[in-house]
């Protein structure tokens, strides 16, 4: 087994943060814990209490199926009704949570998770290793559609061994393994046979369904028997879907919600100034991309493709859709507060000169495109910055009709099927799980349809390299492969951005891997 301290060391002398690093350190052998313990808070938390959120994210299409969840109202959902086998804590380290421990083969092939005891589901039942088995393997099935089933796809045997041990063999060895298993989709269920009741509510989490009415409402109530001391401090949570960012804003001023996720960015600074209001931001991952799918014309030329990255002006973007409030991106997905960020990598700039040499080695003068964008796609000012990159890029050669679509259906109707629109991501904690949810080939939510055979080649061989020097290579050339030869322009990284009444309180430390505190702000938050 690789020495723990040795692979902690050696990750700290390449630059990781220490957050990261000691989460990589803990991957192979993680110690038995008795619950993951936030950062000492300046103020003790408080029990009881209702807190009202405001939701921009949320469809009538929404299904508690847990391979499905695809927005913020539904993440929500999964970390406050159920657990995983491990959790991202607020420093960004990976903890144990219904796995106590775990330990992997020497070449990081065969996992093997202990589970914590005396653990029930809401209806009494005591949670067990068949439950485990039949929820991963619920995303692993041929014909699942499920955004989890490329980290998950590895899996070649998984089996229980005893009521408390879960044994995975993987066709290769993957050092970032337990990682994946913090993702929202991978929830624990109770087990039905070989499987699981899909339309079940029926978790272990810090809180119980009362009312569900997707896309529109949803109620939770405090698990009086939860696992977890330290958590779950409110009585009620109820999360309301307000799209409007005019009408989420109103609510909260006038005290009709207490909370919003994703204010507009345009109103900020009247929000700063309310004297019953903060207003707080953390950077993350979060990034905004507009894919050209990468198998439909003009978009199977990479001069054109270079050609669109080389006319939009990332600076302007930064400054006039995110208000400041973010970074230039690079055309890849990494953030700089992820391990093997490629800090070598030239800042690609807006040059309109470039953008046209690239379009005349794609034998064109000038390009008509369309640019689907829903005012959901990026937030209020989507469609604002389609326009800006129209300006932009018309010095090139390039003509962006920028399409106004319904916000209503988006995901659905445009995205992944449109050939060149808005879309973006939260991010992932590791390059691996980044790479392999949205650009290896054939992945479901591979959002360009983009395949390079030298970068799936790397994704593979980076997951099983122990010599840290040589992963950090690797991954370096992915994020070059991905800016230069890949079908998505990704012009900035946004921070997370939320308001509430001064009234709701959390620990010091917040977590940065998705918005409100990783989304788990349901058992970890509470009311002064």
């Amino acid at each position: 087994m690789i020495d723990r301290r040795t692979f902690v060391s050696k990750a700290l002398s390449m630059g990781a943060t220490l957050g990261a690093s000691a989460g990589a350190g803990s991957l192979f052998a993680s110690e038995p814990a008795s619950g993951p313990a936030p950062k000492p808070s300046s103020q003790t938390p408080k029990k009881g209490g209702t807190l009202r959120v405001g939701f921009t994210q949320g469809a009538l299409s929404d299904s508690v199926d847990p391979a499905t969840f695809s927005n913020d109202f539904m993440f929500a959902y999964a970390y406050g009704v159920f657990n995983c086998l491990t959790e991202i804590a607020p420093d960004g380290t990976l903890v144990p949570e219904l796995a106590e421990s775990w330990e992997a083969s020497p070449d990081a092939r065969i996992w093997t998770f202990h589970l914590r005891q005396g653990i029930q589901f809401h209806n009494g039942k005591p949670l067990t290793a068949d439950d485990v088995v039949a929820s991963i393997n619920h995303h692993r099935k041929v014909d699942s559609k499920s955004s989890a089933k490329p980290l998950v796809a590895d899996i070649v045997s998984i089996k229980a061994r005893g009521s408390d041990t879960v044994v995975m063999e993987l066709n290769s060895g993957n050092t970032d393994f337990p990682f994946v298993f913090s993702l929202y989709n991978l929830v624990i269920h109770p087990a039905e046979g070989d499987s699981i009741d899909v339309t079940s509510m029926n978790g272990t989490g810090a809180y119980r369904v009362h009312t569900f009415d997707p896309g529109v409402r949803a109620v939770y109530q405090r698990n009086p028997h939860y696992w977890k001391p330290d958590r779950a401090h409110l009585d009620t949570i109820e999360i309301i879907l307000v799209a409007d960012p005019a009408a989420r804003l109103s609510a909260l001023i006038t005290g009709g919600v207490d909370l919003i996720d994703r204010p507009d960015l345009k109103t900020l600074h009247l929000l700063e100034r309310h004297p019953n209001v903060k207003v707080e931001q953390r950077t993350g991952n979060k990034h905004y991309t507009l894919p050209m799918l990468s198998d439909v014309a003009p978009f199977t030329d990479n001069n054109v493709r270079m050609a669109f990255k080389y006319s939009i002006d990332r600076q302007e973007m930064v400054d006039k859709i995110l208000k400041g409030r973010g970074v230039v991106g690079n055309d890849h997905p990494i953030g700089p507060t992820v391990p093997f960020f490629n800090t070598e990598l030239e800042q690609r700039e807006y040059d309109p000169d470039k953008g046209r040499y690239y379009l005349q080695k794609a034998g064109l003068q000038t390009l008509n495109v369309k640019l689907h964008m829903a005012d959901n796609s990026w937030g209020s000012d989507t469609v604002k910055g389609g326009v800006l990159f129209s300006e932009s890029s018309a010095r090139a050669g390039l003509k962006i009709d920028v399409i106004r679509e319904p916000s209503d259906g988006y995901w659905s109707n445009v995205w992944l099927k449109k050939s060149f629109c808005a879309s973006y991501s939260g991010g992932r904690p590791t390059a691996d799980w980044m790479f392999t949810t949205s650009y290896a080939k054939g992945v479901a939510w591979n959002e360009s349809r983009w395949d390079n055979a030298e970068f799936n080649r790397l994704l593979v061989a980076a997951r099983s390299e122990f010599d840290l020097e040589r992963r950090r290579e690797m991954y370096f050339d992915m994020q070059k492969l991905v800016r230069d030869e890949g079908s998505t322009i990704i012009p900035m990284f946004g921070n997370y951005v939320d308001a509430m009444s001064h009234k709701v309180m959390h620990a010091d430390q917040v977590a940065s891997n998705f918005d409100l505190d990783g989304q788990r702000f349901m058992e970890r938050w509470w009311l002064a």
